[in-house]
């Protein structure tokens, strides 16, 4: 594929919404953390999540030694939390009041859910590389709408009265 054909690509795969987390681990008593949309549900039982990171990524080794982590999704008003994590240079963490995870990653306030991970695996993805981690303990502030990106821009959900029936229904084949 060439760079065009992955720049259209990109814009594509856009056109799907996806919620907006930022990952958090410590290691060796240095605190790590990154905006992604990466995020996903893998398993009910046992209860796992999955995210990936870029195998370019500047602190991957540590992410890969980290023996857990914080995933926080994001709320609708932390776009500048989330533009915070998203770059380099700046320190990340000042000014912000953090607690520690069961892992020792940093816990960050205000957002619509956190899910405390230990590290379960990790795999090749192409040019990624895939983190399973199996969550520990979770929070949900239900009154919280999420931040969410699509298009390459942040969005916010609007809620219609009527309600989704229980997803996701059993599936037996």
């Amino acid at each position: 594929m060439n760079g065009g054909d992955a720049r259209q690509l990109r814009a594509a795969l856009g056109q799907f919404p996806t919620g907006v987390c930022i990952v958090t681990c410590a290691v060796g008593g240095e605190r790590f953390g990154m905006t992604m949309s990466s995020f996903n549900a893998l398993s009910l039982r046992p209860p796992l999540v999955l995210f990936s990171i870029d195998r370019q990524a500047k602190g991957l080794p540590a992410w890969e030694r980290a023996e857990g982590f914080a995933i926080h999704v994001l709320s609708e008003n932390q776009s500048a939390l989330s533009n915070r994590f998203a770059g380099r240079g700046a320190d990340k963490w000042s000014g912000l009041d953090t607690r520690v995870s069961l892992h020792g990653a940093p816990l960050l306030a205000g957002v619509a859910a956190c899910f405390e991970c230990a590290a379960h695996q990790v795999h090749d993805a192409g040019d990624h590389r895939l983190f399973i981690a199996r969550i520990e303990q979770f929070s949900r502030d239900a009154d919280r709408r999420p931040l969410v990106f699509a298009q390459g821009r942040y969005a916010t959900l609007h809620r219609q009265d009527e309600e989704a029936p229980i997803w996701p229904a059993p599936v037996h084949y």
